[in-house]
């Protein structure tokens, strides 16, 4: 680990969908994910100590990415139960897995991992660290 490093961890990231209830309805669906709605502030999706912030297209929050686009997200997510469950749950759900379970190297080591789609198409990494 970088002793110099200023950052502990991420806190939240920002996907901007095409709507927002049917992003929640797929992350709740599929990975059990709660959302929060706020009377002030963007709808998120919440899971251990982070979140996910849903900026709906064309009305984001201010401030913004300089370019806002429905579908760029690339993210991996770390999970709480054994990436067999997730497989599981994925076909159950009918989510189609475009990668894995497939060996890769994560910020703390080797992982395992599988690749799918949310409806806006962001890629959508789930991991499990052996």
């Amino acid at each position: 680990m970088n002793k110099t490093t200023l950052i502990d961890r991420v806190d939240h990231l920002v996907l901007t969908c095409a709507s927002v209830e049917r992003t929640v309805e797929f992350y709740g669906r599929v990975l059990g994910m709660e959302a929060l709605r706020p009377s002030v502030g963007p709808t998120a999706l919440l899971f251990g100590r982070n979140k996910i912030n849903l900026h709906q297209a064309g009305r984001e929050f201010e401030p913004k990415a300089l370019k806002p686009t429905v579908g760029a997200g690339d993210f991996c997510l770390i999970a709480s139960v054994p990436l067999a469950e997730i497989v599981a749950r994925l076909e159950r759900e009918r989510v189609a897995i475009e990668v894995g379970p497939v060996k890769r190297l994560g910020a703390i080591g080797p992982m395992m991992s599988v690749y799918f789609r949310d409806p806006d198409f962001n890629l959508v990494e789930v991991a499990s660290y052996d």
